[in-house]
């Protein structure tokens, strides 16, 4: 097959690449995905579709790209949220969409001065629309725990069902004339030419322009460019039977809106539509069946001891997915360094959902030649890390710390 973007990779940034290059350009888009549409981390994650894709603080920030690219990232991560809304409602789908923005609670007294800190970035740099509340007030908006000591809220986003919306994603992709193919690994790439050619076991795409979109299950074997620069991370959900009326007003929760907590390796968690309470985390760097098994009573644990009205409630869902974290802590989009013929978006640190969705809409257009004005930050190609092959030592080490640190 022959066309003119072959795309690598079905989950939101693909997905989304593939919809605005045909919709919007009529350019011909073929994507390949090695599972099921959405089979990774989009299909598989918490539904939190907000702003913070980056891991940089905004001091960071400044120093790495300036003030001007650093409020032109705080414009584009609330664009990002709109990107989403926009695409559900002139392409007909359902997100199953939950509360308004999100709430960062503070898991320990002391906390508190970060969300102040925040407070004052989110108000006079970003402008984004934003409230402190003290723990009387978010028991009296709907949230308790044994670790509410005041929140943070942030009035961008919203809780969603991430497949729903990759296969609306996918749904619309079809309708407007991209090929889609799931269960076509690609095994081997090269380029011929001006042709980059993916061979997959059932043929192969010539294509002009190549795009990854393969985020936390990109193997370095396949893309030497991207070897060694980045790093996958699990993150884990288990999700609870559906909870009454009684039993949430016993707990004193009963609103909907997500939630996370200010800890370094943090938990996050919603009321799902049905009731059920979907509690995640990042604790584990590997992953096996028996791995799995102690994580998923692990969580149960950290659930009934921050719940203890809901303790005993019986576990009946458990899945994780892999995540994408660079040397830079933020994400990268736009087109490899050494050809413009080559782009990727990757890397979102855990919030894809809505900057996934919104990387493939800047990808097209770059793919189109309008070139989009984002943030620098954004634009900066991803590096190496130093001594790549102890990356995953690299990690633990992190979360040792971060484990010391979060108390």
């Amino acid at each position: 097959m022959e066309v003119e973007v072959a795309i690598i990779g079905g989950g939101f940034t693909g997905l989304s690449t593939a919809l605005h290059l045909v919709r919007d350009y009529g350019i011909s888009a073929c994507l390949l995905e090695a599972g099921s549409l959405g089979w990774g981390a989009s299909g598989r994650n918490g539904g939190f579709c907000g702003v913070g894709a980056s891991c940089l603080t905004h001091a960071q920030m400044v120093r790495r790209v300036g003030l001007a690219e650093t409020e032109r990232y705080y414009r584009d991560q609330w664009q990002a949220v709109e990107t989403v809304q926009e695409l559900a409602a002139t392409e007909g789908f359902s997100l199953d969409a939950q509360g308004q923005g999100w709430y960062a609670v503070a898991h320990r007294p002391s906390a508190w001065r970060e969300l102040e800190a925040e407070y004052e970035i989110y108000t006079q740099v970003a402008g984004y629309p934003v409230q402190l509340l003290s723990p009387k007030e978010l028991r009296e908006r709907g949230f308790d725990s044994r670790e509410n000591y005041g929140a943070l809220h942030i009035g961008i986003g919203f809780g969603l069902n991430p497949l729903k919306l990759t296969q609306g994603l996918a749904q619309a992709a079809r309708r407007w004339g991209a090929q889609l193919y799931s269960a076509s690994p690609v095994i081997a790439w090269e380029k011929v030419g001006s042709r980059h050619l993916c061979h997959t076991p059932g043929g192969t795409v010539r294509a002009r322009h190549l795009v990854i979109a393969t985020n936390g299950y990109t193997p370095a074997q396949l893309y030497p460019q991207l070897a060694g620069s980045l790093l996958p991370v699990l993150s884990n959900i288990v999700v609870t039977r559906p909870l009454t009326a009684e039993e949430q007003k016993a707990q004193g929760w009963w609103d909907p809106t997500p939630i996370y907590d200010t800890r370094r390796l943090l938990f996050y968690y919603r009321l799902l539509p049905d009731g059920r309470l979907l509690f995640g985390g990042r604790d584990a760097t590997c992953d096996s069946p028996a791995k799995r098994l102690g994580l998923r009573a692990w969580m149960a644990r950290q659930l009934y001891r921050l719940f203890p009205a809901w303790e005993g409630v019986e576990i009946e869902y458990a899945w994780n997915g892999l995540v994408c974290l660079s040397r830079e802590l933020h994400p990268h989009i736009g087109p490899s360094p050494t050809d413009p013929s080559l782009w990727y978006g990757l890397a979102y640190h855990g919030s894809g959902v809505a900057t996934g969705v919104w990387a493939g809409k800047i990808l097209a257009q770059d793919i189109a030649g309008h070139r989009p004005q984002i943030s620098g930050l954004f634009r900066q190609p991803p590096r190496v890390f130093p001594f790549p092959w102890l990356r995953l030592h690299y990690l633990r080490l992190v979360y040792l710390w971060w484990q010391l640190i979060d108390g």
